[in-house]
């Protein structure tokens, strides 16, 4: 017979292995093209940026530079001192909030692993991120077109690791450090979504994230202590999605986690300043849950 501690074993085993197999290609995919853009596209994609600014094309370009945030590799230790070189170039604070807001959201990589939930949630993902961006730097226009929001010269710089002569070990590395800084989290995200599978009933997810106000409001909340990693909480929301969890509420969890992760508000807080750094905070939670009740009513 069976230990209960070997069926326990098997039983979660059995589950791992298919949530592993499930996900472990977009996460792959992921890695790997967010190392090519990194490598071989990052620099073009910030002087695209700087091309755009100099055409002055008012909301177009601050919609474009929302665009251009979700399509650089870069974290947020990465983007501000990108921010902070084209503020001391001239760039306006809307195109810069517009850029930063969305690179904040999502990523090449973030939106491939996204895919593992369906085309659906990546749209929505997609669509809201831009969104969110784009208001944020429409909100600056409106309300410090004669101040700065930005605090820059409280900066310091940061290494950059994409240095490697030969091109192809540029690109390894690169992809290397990826896996070292994503594999512990996507590794714990599928553990979790497991335990999660075994010990909590459908019901429970259903009424605590199903199709309503409260929902959304759970997992906005929710998303600002347990997202760590994009990557870590792709098997999380597979499982709370196929439970009951709405695509609102997913939303809401995909806003507030990313923009309130530690490492995120660590570097944001450094040139924001407080005042600024509780607008943030509160344009993040007031748009998450925007954002998830609408499209609870859409779909």
């Amino acid at each position: 017979m069976i230990s209960g501690v070997k069926a326990w074993l098997i039983y979660f085993w059995y589950y791992f292995e298919i949530q592993f197999s499930q996900i472990f290609i977009y996460w792959a995919i992921g890695i790997v093209i967010g190392s090519i853009i990194s490598v071989f596209a990052k620099d073009k994609i910030h002087k695209f940026f700087l091309y755009i600014e100099k055409k002055n094309l008012g909301i177009l370009g601050i919609f474009i530079a929302s665009l251009l945030g979700i399509a650089s590799p870069l974290c947020m230790y990465g983007t501000i001192p990108i921010a902070a070189s084209f503020s001391k170039k001239g760039m306006k604070d809307d195109m810069l909030a517009s850029f930063m807001m969305s690179s904040i959201l999502l990523n090449p990589q973030l939106l491939i692993h996204t895919s593992a939930l369906g085309m659906k949630v990546m749209l929505i993902r997609l669509n809201s991120c831009i969104l969110v961006g784009f208001i944020a730097g429409l909100l600056i226009r409106i309300f410090y077109k004669k101040k700065s929001f930005f605090r820059f010269d409280k900066l310091y710089e940061i290494h950059n690791h994409d240095t490697d002569p030969n091109i192809l070990m540029r690109l390894l590395k690169n992809i290397g450090r990826n896996i070292k800084a994503t594999g512990p989290y996507f590794l714990a995200g599928i553990v979790l979504s497991v335990l999660f599978q075994m010990y909590v009933p459908g019901s429970f997810v259903e009424n605590m994230f199903g199709n309503n106000g409260f929902g959304v409001l759970m997992a906005a909340t929710i998303g600002v202590p347990l997202y760590v990693c994009g990557g870590g909480t792709i098997p999380l929301l597979q499982e709370w999605l196929s439970k009951g969890m709405s695509l609102g509420a997913a939303t809401s969890f995909m806003i507030t986690g990313p923009s309130t992760k530690i490492t995120n508000l660590g570097a944001l807080k450094i040139v924001l300043g407080m005042k600024n750094f509780i607008i943030y905070l509160l344009y993040v939670m007031i748009s998450s849950l925007i954002f998830g009740l609408i499209i609870n009513l859409v779909f």
